[in-house]
């Protein structure tokens, strides 16, 4: 009867991972919405990457685009397997390809507008007619929420210049190239203590549910699974803080395309959005 119980051992250990004992190894490719150089975001997603990879037994293989409207031409047209994207994405996604949110963070996404720390600026009124800098058009928190509000609640008017990445607004703001920045509390939180010293927060949005990561729907719902479940274990330990913490998910929770995104339908942002064809 030993034998028996080899074979069962062995069968045991080709389930955790489900995937380690495929006779083919299973890979999928992970976009990440370029918010920072990419570099940054090599640096910060790589190894969490490599920590699934090695709890599931799949290989994931980090897609990182040169820019946002780079970035969403790609998951309009289903390219990637994963991806970690904005809230007003997740609709977009869902739209377009049907992807599904596995996991969000718990902490709610605010939508910030920074001016100069020595800047006498007090007021969004004070904006009107002033060009502020954002990363991109469709940048959730950052960009399209943040100018719908301007213009519908406050009748604020703004000329904006994109510059691509939430770290170059910030610095644009510094270097006084323009009169205020959008971000987000996850991006302002992810800079040095230097950058965030020279900027001062004038307005803070309503928050809503952040960033999610979302799978095709062509990926095995087991896969799908086993990604959600290591990042919430990821999350059980306290050695793993910093690796979820570098990627904007210190807290994860399972995510809910109809309770957390759905909601964004009725916010009629689709007058702010700019078609990918259209993004410089």
């Amino acid at each position: 009867m030993k034998w028996l119980r080899v074979v069962w051992l062995a069968w045991l250990i080709c389930l955790v991972p489900r995937f380690a004992c495929a006779g083919e190894e299973r890979s999928f490719t992970f976009a990440v919405v370029p918010q920072f150089p990419s570099a940054e975001i090599h640096r910060d997603w790589q190894p969490l990457l490599d920590r699934l990879q090695k709890m599931t037994g799949i290989n994931f293989k980090l897609q990182i685009s040169r820019s946002i409207p780079d970035f969403e031409r790609d998951f309009q047209r289903g390219t990637p397997d994963f991806a970690f994207l904005n809230p007003y994405h997740a609709l977009m996604a869902k739209r377009f390809q049907d992807y599904l949110p596995l996991v969000r963070d718990s902490k709610p996404l605010v939508g910030l507008l920074v001016v100069r720390s020595n800047d006498p600026l007090r007021s969004l009124k004070e904006l009107d007619g002033r060009e502020i800098a954002f990363p991109a058009p469709n940048a959730f928190g950052a960009s399209l929420y943040l100018r719908a509000l301007l213009a519908e609640e406050f009748r604020v008017h703004v000329t904006p210049r994109y510059v691509k990445t939430h770290s170059n607004v910030y610095r644009h703001v510094i270097m006084g190239e323009v009169a205020a920045g959008g971000g987000v509390n996850n991006t302002l939180d992810h800079e040095s203590v230097e950058i965030r010293g020279r900027l001062r927060i004038l307005y803070e949005s309503p928050g809503v549910a952040p960033h999610p990561v979302v799978a095709h729907p062509r990926v095995p719902e087991a896969v799908r699974k086993a990604l959600s479940d290591a990042i919430q274990r990821l999350a059980a330990d306290p050695a793993s803080a910093a690796l979820l913490a570098a990627v904007q998910l210190p807290h994860p929770v399972l995510a809910d395309y109809e309770r957390d995104y759905r909601p964004l339908e009725k916010l009629n942002l689709e007058r702010y959005v700019v078609s990918s064809e259209a993004q410089p």
